[in-house]
């Protein structure tokens, strides 16, 4: 019989379903509440921005949602797994399968070319044919040429595509960027979230997206404003062809 926290919840549910989610912290001045209570669904294929101030918990919640961090208290089911009992393993399994993640800083291993880079969630998952999956997204991506550079012969446009490729070669079912052009120019940071919302929307990826910037929430059909640990703001509007 395969552990509950493994097994893919059944029924037609929503990529992202948290309930009572909290999160507190210790800290030398005591405990500190970083979400408080939140309550929130996501569907299938939803673009979705997540706005709010520095300190706010956007990124907590991002990182809970991953898979990254532990809730203190509540329910969280991403992808229809409930994370809330898996272990450190189980977490990183159900990411490798599921989820793709994009950081303002691009995290990519300086000793590995960009193919290598792309190539090693397919490795770590056992695919024979890892690097010819990874030229593909490479050129999906407009890096085709660039397969064999190493992160420090790359611009910060290049490095973001490379971790955009990386990101989606899983075909993951979910993807979470954090201030995905927040080291990026204003024209190279265009060009970048293009791409994004261009393969989130071939590939019927949900995406979450954190941002500081008002332009790039309004491309997201959806936007959630969090303040002080608890979503104040659940906003759909019709969104302009790209």
């Amino acid at each position: 019989m395969q552990d509950r926290s493994t097994t893919p919840l059944q029924g037609q549910l929503p990529i992202v379903a948290l309930s009572g989610l909290e999160l507190t912290l210790s800290s030398a001045a005591g405990a500190v509440e970083i979400l408080r209570g939140i309550d929130l669904e996501i569907g299938p294929g939803e673009q979705v921005a997540l706005v709010g101030a520095s300190g706010a918990g956007k990124s907590s919640m991002m990182m809970i949602i991953g898979g990254l961090e532990r809730a203190s208290a509540g329910s969280v089911r991403v992808a229809e797994y409930d994370l809330t009992g898996m272990s450190e393993d189980e977490l990183a399994l159900f990411r490798r399968e599921n989820v793709g993640i994009v950081f303002q800083s691009f995290h990519l291993i300086p000793t590995m070319t960009a193919l290598e880079n792309v190539a090693i969630p397919l490795e770590f998952a056992g695919h024979a044919d890892a690097f010819a999956l990874a030229a593909a997204e490479l050129a999906a991506v407009g890096l085709g040429h660039r397969t064999g550079h190493y992160p420090g012969q790359l611009s910060g446009g290049e490095q973001q595509r490379v971790a955009l490729a990386r990101a989606f070669v899983t075909e993951p079912r979910l993807l979470l960027a954090d201030e995905p052009t927040g080291n990026l120019d204003g024209d190279t940071g265009e060009q970048i979230i293009d791409l994004m919302f261009g393969l989130s929307e071939q590939k019927g990826t949900t995406l979450l997206l954190i941002t500081h910037d008002p332009a790039l929430a309004s491309r997201c059909a959806r936007e959630l404003r969090i303040a002080d640990g608890r979503i104040v703001g659940d906003v759909t509007r019709a969104v302009a062809e790209r």
